[in-house]
């Protein structure tokens, strides 16, 4: 008798959870007054990598669409000028040897000398003077050549930050300048840029949401994202800004994509989409207190108003008012 009692309760619980999921009471609420605009797909940073000294193109490493790390050669420029300067100063460096050898070689002698009493201190001071003079040389001419060196190795066209290659400007063999870029960079980080009329500026803020068309992510339902920055400089009479939001990719970029964004606010009655119905054209609710005294109400459906707590909202022009308890049909 007991177990019966407990398996009616946990029954009629149920019954009552699933009646519960089953009904929405209609409310008027205030939402935002959106407005369609497109935004396209962009780096937060593009980023132009740049050769830091003049010369001909070498080498080409990478190509547009290719990922790079921060820090791989996306190519190389060289310089003849800076191997025949190489060349000059392993020269020079190879008789300035031959100069300190001997040099050092006259100093021991002379130190000797001076110590036997054959020679006088000024013909000691002027070896050691000989010898000073030949080390500094020789040190000069090697802190040359490793200038030389570090110029040469500037050729290697590193990628400032990790990302994708847009853009190649140069082929192998063009002629460049210091500063000039051998490849565009976009960051890894990509985001939803929108221009909107300046209009409705004051109504965009840093945190709010935006709804995404979800057919330009590649997704069969509406996608949200957030207001990150918005730019104070108005250009042309729209407003830029910038939305975060996941399933952008990595790889297009310029990629337009339709946007809803706030315009202000406005009530409206919006209930979900499955509890309303088509029958002949005519678009019905079901308005009762629960599904046996239910009845089949009219109702003018307005466009589709999705929000992160309701997918399918459904805005209504006409036919319900607060209060109202639809059940699913």
């Amino acid at each position: 008798m007991l177990g019966r009692i407990i398996v009616a309760t946990l029954l009629a619980l149920v019954a009552q959870q699933v009646f519960a999921a089953e009904t929405f009471t209609v409310a008027v609420r205030q939402v935002a007054d959106e407005k369609a605009v497109f935004a396209t797909v962009e780096s937060s940073n593009v980023i132009p990598a740049r050769a830091r000294i003049g010369g001909t193109v070498a080498q080409l490493a990478v190509k547009e669409g290719d990922l790079v790390t921060q820090g791989q050669v996306v190519g190389i420029v060289g310089d003849d000028k800076l191997v025949l300067q190489m060349r000059s100063l392993d020269a020079q460096i190879a008789g300035l040897d031959a100069q300190l050898a001997q040099s050092q070689s006259d100093l021991a002698r002379a130190e000797d000398l001076f110590a036997k009493g054959t020679i006088p201190k000024t013909r000691l001071d002027e070896a050691r003077t000989a010898s000073n003079v030949a080390t500094n040389a020789h040190r000069a001419r090697i802190a040359e050549r490793s200038v030389v060196e570090q110029q040469l190795a500037e050729g290697q066209v590193l990628a400032p930050a990790a990302g994708r290659v847009l853009k190649v400007p140069v082929t192998a063999g063009t002629v460049i300048l210091p500063g000039e870029p051998v490849a565009t960079i976009a960051e890894e980080h990509y985001v939803l840029r929108l221009r909107v009329p300046e209009r409705h500026a004051r109504f965009l803020k840093a945190g709010d949401t935006v709804r995404i068309d979800g057919d330009g992510l590649g997704a069969s339902n509406a996608q949200f994202g957030t207001i990150r920055l918005v730019y104070p400089q108005i250009e042309d009479g729209r407003v830029t800004a910038d939305a975060e939001a996941a399933g952008l990719g990595d790889y297009f970029v310029g990629e337009r994509i339709r946007v809803w964004v706030s315009a202000g606010e406005r009530p409206s009655v919006t209930v979900p989409a499955s509890f309303i119905v088509t029958r002949f054209g005519i678009d019905y609710a079901r308005v009762g207190a629960d599904a046996k005294t239910a009845v089949d109400v009219p109702v003018q459906r307005g466009r589709e108003q999705p929000r992160p707590d309701m997918p399918d909202a459904l805005e209504i022009l006409s036919g319900l008012k607060a209060g109202d308890v639809l059940v699913r049909p």
